[in-house]
């Protein structure tokens, strides 16, 4: 058997593959069971480097961009994050370290090492609720985050922008759910800190809610998304090309019609008839106007549309299969050459 290693933060005894990631519980690891699975058929077994310690490791595969280990082993980067959050996912000279680079960034596409891939979503789906079986009308599920730094294309901030506008515009039409919604938005500098700190104590003593749209936790997104007409699907950040994350393919794979605002490039991918684009609007009272015209007969098209899109060849460019098979395929290659030489 051939061993290898799987650097994950924060992942060790192998939790990327346990059916539950306790430390990231919102992302499943359907994906990453499917690469150890793979591996396994080629006699290759990946671990977590707590698991195989004691055994010779033939490579290194990282999960996004981190320290270096001090050894001369082969070593793979899949550069999965968005770069204004993992900086080195973007660094030419820490990529050109690696035998071979997965990534979805145009930006790294010119090096010779690096192999396109895309954002990988588990494909299954079943029949979907109709329109008038959705009992919430749009929905946002995201967890409360902001950018340390200021970015003129931060979607956190429309994030925000779209809550408070329903909550004082149109209550009864929208229903927020994630993590962290009980506190006000995250703050970096003392003032923000402290300007935070006033309505945090008050919700420890008076129950004050900083977003009144607040609904909960989630601990499958389709619970939500197979209820909700319309979902709004922003990307943490606008205008990255090829960054198209599992947030469209959730409301997809729940027959929910997104309202999506992320990658300049999306219509490359996905036909413009599947979502409606936030591009297309001057603002969220324009969408929301938008989203009351939309008929029972409009919204079937859209399933309809959705469905066959699914089932095409560029979504299974998508597709977690695609993914182990890109991977597992320059790996194992890699391998055999090394034993041949």
């Amino acid at each position: 058997m051939i061993y290898g290693n799987i650097i994950a933060e924060g992942r060790n005894n192998n939790a990327l593959f346990k059916e539950e990631d306790k430390i990231h519980g919102s992302n499943p690891t359907y994906t990453f069971r499917l690469l150890r699975q793979a591996f396994l058929a080629q006699g290759i077994e990946i671990n977590s480097p707590d698991i195989n310690q004691g055994r010779q490791i033939a490579f290194d595969l990282y999960l996004d961009g981190q320290q270096l280990a001090e050894d001369v082993i082969p070593k793979y980067l899949i550069a999965l994050e968005n770069p204004n959050i993992n900086r080195l996912n973007e660094n030419h000279d820490y990529c050109q370290r690696f035998t071979k680079v997965f990534a979805w960034n145009t930006r790294l596409h010119g090096l010779p090492n690096v192999v396109k891939i895309l954002i990988p979503n588990q494909l299954s789906f079943g029949p979907f609720p109709a329109f008038a079986e959705r009992d919430i009308f749009s929905c946002l599920i995201n967890a409360n985050k902001a950018f340390r730094d200021a970015l003129p294309s931060d979607l956190y901030l429309e994030r925000i922008n779209t809550i408070r506008w329903y909550e004082k515009r149109a209550p009864g039409k929208f229903d927020l759910y994630g993590m962290g919604w009980t506190k006000p938005t995250p703050a970096f500098d003392f003032w923000g800190k402290v300007r935070r700190s006033v309505p945090s104590l008050g919700t420890k003593l008076f129950g004050y809610k900083p977003f009144p749209s607040y609904r909960g936790e989630v601990r499958d997104k389709r619970d939500v998304l197979r209820r909700s007409k319309f979902s709004y699907c922003y990307e943490n950040i606008l205008g990255i090309t090829n960054y198209i994350t599992e947030k469209i393919f959730d409301c997809f794979l729940s027959g929910c019609v997104p309202i999506y605002w992320g990658a300049d490039n999306v219509l490359d991918y996905i036909p413009a008839d599947c979502f409606i684009d936030r591009r297309a609007f001057r603002d969220v009272a324009a969408v929301h106007e938008f989203l009351l015209s939309v008929t029972f007969e409009d919204y079937a098209r859209y399933q309809s549309n959705i469905v066959r899109f699914l089932n095409s060849d560029v979504a299974r460019m998508f597709s977690s299969e695609c993914f182990v098979s890109t991977i597992v395929g320059h790996v194992s290659q890699e391998m055999q050459r090394n034993a041949q030489t």
